[in-house]
C-alpha cells in the first residue's frame, strides 16, 4: 500500500511554469508505475502523464505533451510534473496516482489504486 500527498499546486498566469510534487509513503515505491491526472470543473478525470518504474520512460497525454515533464526519484519516493508555457485550460486539480499496471502505461483512472488529495493548480489569463 502506498499513501500520496501533492504539492507545489498554485495561481500563476499564463505562459508560467509550475512544478508539482508527490511524495509517497512507504518502501515499496519503485513497484509502483506513477502517473498525474488532472480534473477540472465539472469534467472528468483526464490522464496527463506516467512514468516508469525506474524513470527511464515516460508518457504524456497529446494536451501536455511538449510542455511538461514528469519525473520521479526513488531515493526520495517522489514524482514530480513540471509544467511550463501554462495556459488557462490547464486549470484543474491535479492529482497523482500509483498503478500496479504494465507498460505502457493506461490513462483510465480504474487502473490506478492510490490516489493523493490533489492540488490546485489556477492559471490567469
Amino acid at each position: 500500500q502506498v499513501q500520496l500527498v501533492e504539492s507545489g499546486g498554485g495561481l500563476v498566469q499564463a505562459g508560467g511554469s509550475l512544478r508539482l510534487s508527490c511524495a509517497a509513503s512507504g518502501r515499496t515505491f519503485g513497484s509502483y508505475l506513477m502517473g498525474w491526472f488532472r480534473q477540472a470543473p465539472g469534467k472528468e478525470r483526464e490522464f496527463v502523464a506516467a512514468v516508469s518504474w525506474s524513470g527511464g520512460r515516460t508518457y504524456y497525454a497529446d494536451s501536455m505533451r511538449g510542455r511538461s515533464t514528469i519525473s520521479r526519484d526513488n531515493a526520495k519516493n517522489t514524482v514530480y510534473l513540471q509544467m511550463n508555457s501554462l495556459k488557462p485550460e490547464d486549470t484543474a486539480v491535479y492529482y497523482c496516482a500509483a498503478s500496479l499496471g504494465s507498460w505502457p502505461p493506461s490513462e483510465q483512472t480504474s487502473d490506478y489504486g492510490y490516489w493523493g488529495q490533489g492540488t490546485q493548480v489556477t492559471v490567469s489569463s
